[in-house]
């Protein structure tokens, strides 16, 4: 009991004391970790202790914030969305309409360069539609005889002959294509092919000395666009090759109409004329310029038993794949063809003209005596 009561009234140091001594050993121990890193191990095994209980802490506010941030990137990305499809959309029409000029582009500097052999001035036309009559090879042109048309003018494309004006209005025109029925082209067969260039002694070809050489004047009124065409893509590797062009036979070309072909009527079976062979505008008509490329032969059907052959070509031209033509201006009357001269024909014939006429005047004037 004595002892019990020893011990139950036994006191520690003070508060101050114990103040004081804890004071002055944080002060020690902060003095040691900042000097000598002391508690580096210490504090090392007290943050990993103490990280899982602040990410749990903080797991509740990380997921109200990453919630808040879903909606919002959510509204912001379907509003980016919106207007890159709009943006897309956009750019989509632009392309598509840069692809166009630059296809209107090319057709229309193809239909500038078309006729810069043949001195004439023309007019740029844009095919507006086809004919009301589905079964007629015609389109209708943006211009008319207010921008100086005059029917039966030549319409050409960067290819070759489209047609031929048949229709003036006041800002448009009709033009019939050279692949309706009855429609008539006098044309002329040029044959391009190629031959062995001559060498020198030492096996050297001539094709420089030909290159350089002027060609003759009828080879050059009578070679084409088409003609220059095919020279263009005679591959590098044929080095003693010359293209040479000859000039074959004239004929009138008639549209068929029906499939869109080109036939060549009352041609005889002896006729010299081949699968591939083009067939180029004569000039002798006056409207079409010579050496316009009017269509390529592709079928040649001689039957003895007939005395002529079945010859079809395919038109050059192709209206229905372009938008823009050119309308050749007349040629002027000091390229245009002579007309014959009244005063050169026949004497006798002249003679018996005026002698008729003398005497159905004195006929009037005798009966208007007798009156």
């Amino acid at each position: 009991m004595a002892a019990y009561q020893d011990n139950f009234f036994t006191r520690g140091p003070s508060p101050l004391a114990r103040l004081t001594f804890f004071g002055l050993a944080a002060i020690a121990i902060m003095i040691a970790d900042h000097r000598f890193q002391a508690l580096g191990i210490v504090r090392v095994a007290v943050s990993s202790v103490l990280t899982p209980i602040e990410h749990a802490l903080m797991w509740p506010g990380q997921v109200a914030r990453d919630i808040g941030e879903y909606f919002v990137s959510k509204d912001r990305l379907l509003a980016e969305n919106r207007a890159l499809n709009d943006r897309v959309l956009k750019l989509a029409a632009e392309g598509q309409r840069a692809t166009l000029l630059a296809a209107e582009q090319a057709n229309i500097e193809a239909v500038q360069q078309a006729n810069a052999r043949f001195q004439r001035d023309g007019v740029v036309a844009e095919i507006i539609r086809d004919a009301r009559n589905p079964f007629a090879r015609k389109v209708i042109i943006n211009r008319g005889y207010s921008h100086g048309l005059k029917p039966g003018a030549a319409v050409i494309d960067g290819t070759g002959v489209v047609g031929q004006v048949t229709s003036l209005g006041a800002t448009s025109a009709e033009v019939t294509l050279t692949t309706e029925k009855d429609q008539s082209v006098p044309v002329m067969v040029l044959r391009t092919t190629l031959v062995a260039a001559p060498t020198t002694p030492s096996g050297a070809p001539l094709l420089a000395a030909q290159s350089s050489a002027t060609p003759p004047a009828d080879l050059a009124a009578s070679s084409t666009a088409a003609g220059d065409a095919v020279a263009a893509k005679v591959p590098a590797p044929v080095a003693a090759a010359v293209v040479e062009t000859k000039a074959g036979l004239r004929a009138i070309a008639v549209g068929t109409g029906r499939d869109g072909t080109i036939d060549l009527p009352f041609i005889p079976v002896a006729a010299d004329v081949q699968v591939g062979d083009q067939l180029v505008t004569s000039g002798i008509d006056g409207t079409y310029p010579a050496g316009l490329l009017v269509a390529t032969v592709t079928v040649v059907d001689k039957n003895p038993a007939f005395s002529f052959a079945r010859i079809v070509a395919q038109p050059a031209s192709a209206p229905d794949h372009f938008r823009f033509v050119k309308v050749l201006q007349p040629a002027d009357k000091a390229t245009a063809y002579p007309t014959p001269d009244a005063g050169v024909g026949d004497k006798s014939s002249a003679d018996k003209t005026a002698s008729k006429r003398d005497a159905k005047l004195e006929a009037k004037r005798a009966l208007r005596e007798n009156r």
